[in-house]
């Protein structure tokens, strides 16, 4: 890694790129970013190396053009209402990065409640999408505070279906579910591991092994080597700063 990329690229910019990558590749299929570090992360992959991305406003608008973050559109290509939106969920042209409230060593997520479901002790935001997501789409997450909190070692609800859950359901489950990533304010991680337990696949610039492996509450797997997220090039940089995310609301969700 390059001294000048380390210094001159923020913590917020890291996890800015390493949500982008979710997206390389991807052709095209729409992204459906939840939080405001992979709304711009699926901006900048739409202008660099996924140019096919379809991006909505948020509402049921297709846009043509890349407005900064909670700019209007310019250009808008098509219309795609919520009830055209759960389609296309069910078609797996979609690929989506959700939050988690809790997130455990196979992929599981609970966004719903912290508790026994009969009882909780706190309500959270509800089921919603995500056993559907899970299901017909590749669906990675997004965690700008990562704590023994967040990744435990079971969550207390299953919203996302995870690896093990998935696979407990049978075929119908496994058929196109799929975790890509997992993106924290720490690390990048995935589950390509024989048992599909979630790996630690690159640690942020500042941010050591130790660190992640304390600040999650299950066995990590941890490869003997492990890398830096990658860095930002120039372009990207100019792109996130100017282009995207010129109010630079990234910093209020990740602080450097």
């Amino acid at each position: 890694m390059s001294e000048t990329a380390a210094t001159t690229a923020t913590r917020a910019e890291y996890c800015v790129v390493a949500c982008a990558e979710a997206w390389r590749g991807a052709g095209e299929v729409l992204a459906s970013p939840m939080g405001t570090v992979p709304a711009i992360g699926a901006r900048l992959a739409k202008l660099t190396f996924s140019p096919d991305l379809l991006l909505t406003d948020g509402e049921a608008l297709l846009m043509a053009d890349v407005p900064a973050l909670g700019a209007r559109a310019e250009v808008v290509e098509g219309w795609l209402p919520y009830r055209q939106h759960l389609a296309m969920v069910t078609s797996g042209r979609r690929h989506v990065m959700m939050g988690a409230s809790q997130i455990d060593r196979f992929g599981n997520q609970n966004i719903s409640c912290i508790g026994d479901w009969a009882r909780p002790g706190r309500q959270l935001l509800g089921v919603r999408g995500a056993p559907v997501n899970t299901l017909n789409n590749p669906t990675s997450y997004w965690v700008p505070r990562h704590s023994a909190r967040v990744f435990v070692e079971k969550v207390d609800m299953i919203c996302g279906v995870g690896y093990d859950s998935a696979a407990a359901a049978g075929p119908s489950a496994t058929r196109y579910h799929r975790i890509p990533q997992v993106v924290s304010d720490l690390g990048v991680f995935d589950f390509e591991t024989p048992d599909r337990a979630m790996r630690l696949r690159s640690v942020h610039p500042g941010v050591t092994v130790e660190q992640v492996v304390a600040a999650t509450g299950f066995p990590l797997a941890v490869p003997d080597e492990v890398p830096f997220t990658r860095e930002p090039t120039a372009e990207e940089l100019r792109l996130v700063r100017e282009v995207v995310d010129p109010e630079r609301a990234r910093d209020r969700e990740v602080r450097s």
